[in-house]
């Protein structure tokens, strides 16, 4: 938490990674030297516009996050989406683009599935983060990553990293709807990507 805070207000900032361990310096050392200082204020709403890119729809505010808030404030424009109550900001820029889907595996920390109200109100994705229940309450996994196909969340993945066998072990696939041929070669590729991104070979099960 001291951490947490000490970036916050820009004191410190991560400087690489050994392991799984953040490695920190003071914040000096790692932000480009800049004469020009923002105005909190200006730095705000570039933060909020930010955010809203990323996110493409929004709500205007949110709950308290300490580290990422999922609220946009006043950027955007206001949008409705029906049956969903709420003051929601959208992003005019991606309005009317030509949308090309593909599969992806998330990591559960992703944005478009970190505030999980907004991911079940607007995806219907029932999704849980269970790397803190015991083995016995999971429903699908210690780190389960969800799955995108498409413009949908239609899974999630239970693998784990077996570095010390030299493998990715796959445990399950949970499928949310039957998956296609076309849905299940897209998300075997994708699997095999990330054991090959790992350096790891792939175990299916059985």
């Amino acid at each position: 938490m001291m951490l947490e805070l000490m970036v916050l207000r820009g004191e410190v900032a991560t400087a690489g990674r050994q392991g799984r361990d953040r490695l920190w310096d003071l914040a000096t050392r790692i932000y480009p030297d800049d004469d020009v200082l923002i105005p909190v204020g200006e730095a705000m709403r570039l933060r909020d516009g930010r955010r809203l890119r990323a996110l493409g729809i929004a709500r205007s505010r949110g709950l308290e996050c300490p580290v990422e808030p999922v609220d946009v404030g006043e950027a955007g424009e206001p949008a409705v989406i029906d049956g969903i109550k709420g003051e929601w900001r959208v992003d005019p820029a991606q309005l009317g683009q030509r949308f090309r889907g593909r599969a992806a595996l998330l990591s559960p920390l992703d944005r478009l599935v970190y505030d999980r109200k907004r991911t079940t109100e607007i995806f219907g994705f029932d999704y849980q983060l269970e790397m803190f229940k015991p083995a016995a309450k999971r429903r699908w996994g210690y780190f389960a990553l969800p799955i995108l196909y498409g413009d949908q969340l239609v899974g999630k993945l239970d693998a784990r990293a077996e570095r010390d066998l030299g493998v990715l072990q796959v445990h399950a696939i949970h499928e949310d709807v039957p998956f296609t041929k076309a849905m299940t070669a897209a998300v075997h590729g994708e699997i095999r990507d990330l054991a090959g991104w790992l350096e790891l070979d792939l175990a299916l099960p059985a």
